[in-house]
């Protein structure tokens, strides 16, 4: 009988683990940024495919104006390996996101990856837009 007991709490901590922290998880960071939208900095959201890189989240956020016209936010924290909170660079034009630590290439029209190593999207924040301002948060 003990035996089994100690077999079924060893499964127990081994389980416990393995639904412990995921690998490629970025952390959660409070966010709740608010910008003008008459900022003279943030005119690049005029147009689709402009983008804003801001402080904030874990590596800094970027914020895209998609060619729908929904502008969206992203953690520049690289989702292969985030543990290295390695900062994603947009590329010209700026459609595109790179990895400058592993490759990774990710699209900005929805934060997935489109090349490897990475398999996961980049981590999106949660955006609302009024008349007077632009709110980042989570």
């Amino acid at each position: 009988m003990n035996r089994w007991m100690l077999v079924f709490v060893l499964l127990g901590i081994v389980s416990g683990f393995s639904c412990g922290k995921e690998k490629n998880y970025i952390a959660d960071v409070p966010v709740e940024i608010h910008i003008p939208v008459n900022s003279p900095q943030f005119s690049q959201l005029n147009a689709s495919g402009g983008y804003v890189l801001i402080r904030g989240g874990v590596a800094g956020i970027i914020l895209y104006k998609k060619t729908t016209g929904q502008i969206v936010a992203y953690d520049r924290c690289s989702s292969f390996n985030p543990e290295k909170a390695c900062a994603v660079n947009v590329n010209e034009p700026s459609i595109t996101a790179t990895d400058p630590c592993s490759g990774s290439l990710f699209s900005l029209e929805d934060g997935s990856s489109l090349k490897a190593p990475a398999t996961r999207p980049l981590k999106q924040y949660l955006v609302t837009v009024t008349s007077s301002q632009i709110t980042v948060y989570n």
